[in-house]
């Protein structure tokens, strides 16, 4: 289930505030939102696989932690990213 290499960078470089940012709240939410994305259409199509549904939930949990912090933050970055990804503002 972990992002290719390539697929990885695209997103890196979507993302990122510059050339060398690999770790900003933005690039984060980023590639968790990805690997959420993807484990969600794993888990249709394996509806008792519960350990994936576990770190499903673990994933959203820290996409909403690191979301929670960019709001407080820098909040006008915050509503681009959430408008980029086609989040919800909760």
């Amino acid at each position: 289930m972990a992002l290719d290499v390539a697929k990885k960078k695209e997103i890196i470089s979507k993302f990122a505030r510059d050339d060398k940012d690999t770790g900003s709240c933005e690039v984060q939410v980023a590639l968790l939102t990805h690997r959420i994305s993807n484990l969600t259409e794993h888990l249709k199509a394996n509806p008792k696989d519960h350990s994936s549904r576990l770190g499903l939930l673990k994933l959203v949990g820290q996409r909403k932690s690191l979301l929670s912090y960019l709001k407080k933050t820098q909040y006008h970055r915050y509503t681009k990213l959430i408008a980029e990804l086609k989040l919800k503002d909760r």
